[in-house]
């Protein structure tokens, strides 16, 4: 192996941003010989505390449960091991981990467990949300990790950033800062190529871009820089912008901090908003829709208002919550589409709240997901 490249690379301003997901591997946790390491996290902790302290949201996306649980057991999965051997490990070391983070914090830190069909179901997308939503207002620190004890496809090369890039799309995060333990993207591989020049902004990733990337760099994380291009792909068709910095560097955590970035930038493909919007406008609506009077709808078109049960007058159709739906108003003899939306109560539970006040939910229904029927953030106008 050659020398590392002189080319370093520069200086330049961290996209805006209020929220943020913070994705951190194994690789930048686990100690020699088993167990977690505090030499970089504690950095990368100092960093999370003071974007806090600034008045910003961070929601933390973590590997090392696995790591943690062979110091505990103080073995590995054999090679052709079964996997619940390893879903073990991961068992054993959740709470460890938990623990670790929590030492670093003064404020709570909250464990939040998730597998892919939690993210592809989209009431347990919805449940996963307002969840993560309820703790950042309560300035906990959710730190998301995949319920490797129970899952099986999950454990996979690189999995926790394709986990990270769903997670910020899922708190409508800004960036998604990824910690690595190389400066970022190369042209080349830099631990063998000595002329290996740095990447620092990447405005469409496509296959060439993704060719520079190589395999996985650490024997302990799971994933390389394919996978953290691929989360940042996924990122920026959501409108959301990745940054790849190096975890090992203190001096790299401290310039996050005052929203200065060495590392590689990859632009958001378009902004959130016009990602959502596209989204809400083109996916597929379940048969039926709400009719809504009036005055709701001169709310929604006006307003920008959230469609509340007092301005509905009739549901039509079978659907759950989570689906998208049509929203219609009186025209004439004929019924007009004012928008389409994510409903946040079945059809059902819609016919028992029409016309009554969103305070009267709970004491209708015995529960309440909110007082929207669709908020105007999961709404776009026809």
């Amino acid at each position: 192996m050659t020398e590392a490249p002189h080319h370093a690379f520069s200086e330049q301003q961290l996209p805006p941003w209020r929220r943020a997901v913070l994705k951190v591997g194994s690789s930048l946790l686990a100690a020699d010989g088993g167990g977690l390491s505090p030499r970089h996290a504690q950095h990368l902790a100092r960093f999370v505390s003071a974007a806090i302290a600034g008045g910003r949201e961070l929601v933390l996306v973590s590997s090392g449960a696995v790591a943690a649980g062979r110091a505990i057991v103080h073995r590995d999965a054999a090679a052709g091991a079964p996997i619940s051997e390893r879903q073990a490990l991961a068992a054993l070391g959740q709470a460890q981990l938990m623990g670790f983070w929590q030492s670093f914090f003064e404020r709570p830190v909250a464990q939040v467990l998730l597998t892919h069909d939690d993210l592809r179901n989209r009431r347990r997308y919805l449940n996963a949300k307002a969840t993560l939503g309820a703790l950042l207002r309560q300035r906990a620190l959710p730190i998301v990790n995949e319920n490797d004890t129970v899952s099986v496809d999950e454990l996979k090369l690189g999995d926790n950033d394709t986990l990270a890039a769903i997670v910020a799309a899922l708190v409508d995060a800004e960036v998604l800062f990824i910690a690595t333990d190389i400066d970022g993207l190369y042209d080349a591989d830099p631990r063998t190529r000595r002329d290996a020049r740095p990447v620092e902004v990447v405005s469409r990733l496509g296959a060439d871009m993704l060719s520079m990337a190589g395999g996985a760099g650490s024997a302990v994380g799971t994933g390389g820089m394919v996978t953290k291009l691929e989360a940042a792909q996924r990122a920026a068709a959501a409108g959301i912008a990745t940054v790849l910095f190096n975890g090992t560097r203190e001096d790299v955590i401290e310039g996050l901090a005052r929203d200065r970035l060495r590392g590689t930038r990859v632009h958001a493909a378009r902004s959130r908003v016009a990602a959502r919007k596209h989204w809400l406008g083109n996916a597929p609506a379940e048969r039926g829709g709400i009719l809504i009077d009036d005055g709701a709808a001169d709310a929604l078109v006006e307003k920008g208002a959230s469609l509340l049960p007092g301005g509905i007058l009739a549901v039509r159709g079978d659907f759950r919550r989570g689906d998208m739906v049509e929203v219609l108003r009186r025209d004439g003899d004929r019924e007009a589409r004012v928008a389409r939306g994510v409903v946040q109560y079945s059809a059902d539970d819609m016919r028992r709240i029409l016309r009554r006040h969103s305070r009267e939910i709970d004491a209708i229904l015995g529960y309440n997901y909110g007082e929207n029927v669709i908020h105007r953030d999961d709404m776009a106008l026809i």
